[in-house]
């Protein structure tokens, strides 16, 4: 199996379907079932304290495993999350950037299940993990 979308289409197909937060995010590494996604964070993300909210974490894994998904099967605006959990390990640093690293575990014809793996920018240790699954429409 070989990508079907490259960094830029999946770019553009954010800015087209989701213009309210196609600016939040980067890809910084797109690989066969795999792909790395910033969140840039802006004031909006933070919590009281300074630090990335938990739901804007949770929106970058989704959106991670969404991008890996349409990177391997194309561009398919209606595959949609059917099951989604999120750990929560650590306080990220203060306004820095968070990446996923997120890996498709298994895509089949019907379901798409990943793992994320969130890191704040100076920090080696992981400040959430998500696992995800992912409805994909038929033909």
């Amino acid at each position: 199996m070989t990508l079907k979308m490259t960094v830029e289409e999946l770019g553009a197909f954010m800015a087209a379907e989701f213009p309210q937060v196609a600016a939040d995010f980067a890809i910084d590494r797109l690989a066969q079932m795999e792909i790395d996604l910033r969140l840039q964070v802006e004031e909006r993300h933070l919590r009281p304290g300074g630090t990335v909210s938990g739901p804007s974490m949770f929106s970058l894994a989704d959106c991670a495993i969404y991008l890996a998904v349409l990177a391997m099967i194309g561009p398919q605006g209606l595959a949609v999350t059917t099951n989604g959990s999120i750990d929560f390990m650590r306080k990220p640093a203060a306004g820095k950037d968070i990446v996923a690293k997120c890996r498709l575990l298994k895509l089949g014809r019907v379901l798409a299940v990943g793992d994320v793996l969130m890191v704040s920018d100076g920090m080696d240790q992981p400040v959430a993990r998500a696992s995800m699954t992912y409805s994909i429409p038929p033909g």
